[in-house]
């Protein structure tokens, strides 16, 4: 897939993830209807409706690409997949739940193992962010595209966002390597977008959750300069058994 290609793929789903992010804001506010899945996660009629919108329209516009969904059994037993979708349509559904206003709205596309398109919205925060190669990674600012390979690092101090407030000893040493001055909680995936965007430097984590939870992310931090690893330094590829992350650290632009 080239770059034109890409990118119209990107941009025809922006306004479908407009949409899908106005709807999931306007079912918060009348109620949602909440239960509890196998796994012991949440899950909301929001998350449900939201896969329903973002999944026929990635069908319509690329209907012969495989989509794997949080929320959808469909080709997540499949084998040796190597270009498809990923789709978190609520990362952070247990804030969307309680009112909180992190959580965010996700697709990726994998080509080769690889994440080539990603796409995220926050809703709560009116962010939307959306890449689709090296360079080509931009946040949408009062319909201006901002390209995030541009934004300046404005401040001395390094800072990294993470997913609990108190931190295992293990991620504390990888901050310490790095001169990580301060950490910020933040459970979804716009800590990839805020990394990516330069306002934070870095993140770490163990192995934890899975693949729809970080590929959009992947594809916006690495096409805006940042770099994605597991603690060994290893690139991270999609398409594993039960699409399972391993450790991760995320770097900007301004740490490499």
């Amino acid at each position: 897939m080239n770059i034109e290609e890409a990118k119209k793929i990107t941009l025809s789903l922006i306004d479908t993830f407009n949409i899908a992010s106005k709807v999931a804001l306007d079912l918060r506010k009348i109620g949602l209807i909440k239960e509890i899945k196998s796994d012991n996660t949440p899950v909301s009629n929001g998350d449900i409706e939201v896969n329903k919108i973002l999944t026929e329209k990635i069908f319509e516009v690329t209907p012969n690409i495989p989509i794997i969904s949080e929320e959808s059994s469909n080709h997540k037993l499949d084998n040796n997949l190597k270009n498809f979708w990923l789709i978190d349509p609520i990362d952070g559904t247990k804030d969307y739940i309680n009112n909180r206003d992190e959580f965010t709205l996700n697709a990726a596309l994998i080509i080769n193992k690889k994440p080539a398109i990603g796409i995220i919205t926050a809703p709560a925060k009116k962010r939307v962010f959306y890449s689709y190669g090296l360079s080509n990674s931009y946040e949408l600012i009062e319909s201006h595209e901002i390209s995030l390979i541009d934004k300046k690092k404005n401040y001395d101090e390094l800072t990294a966002v993470s997913y609990a407030d108190e931190l295992k000893p293990e991620i504390l040493a990888i901050h310490k390597e790095y001169k990580i001055a301060t950490h910020q909680k933040m459970k979804s995936s716009l800590k990839f977008c805020v990394i990516a965007a330069g306002e934070f430097d870095m993140y770490v984590a163990e192995p934890r959750a899975c693949e729809w939870d970080i590929a959009a992310g992947h594809a916006i931090l690495e096409h805006a300069g940042g770099k994605i690893t597991d603690f060994n330094g290893d690139e991270i590829l999609y398409g594993k058994p039960e699409f399972k992350n391993p450790s991760l650290i995320l770097k900007n632009k301004n740490i490499l």
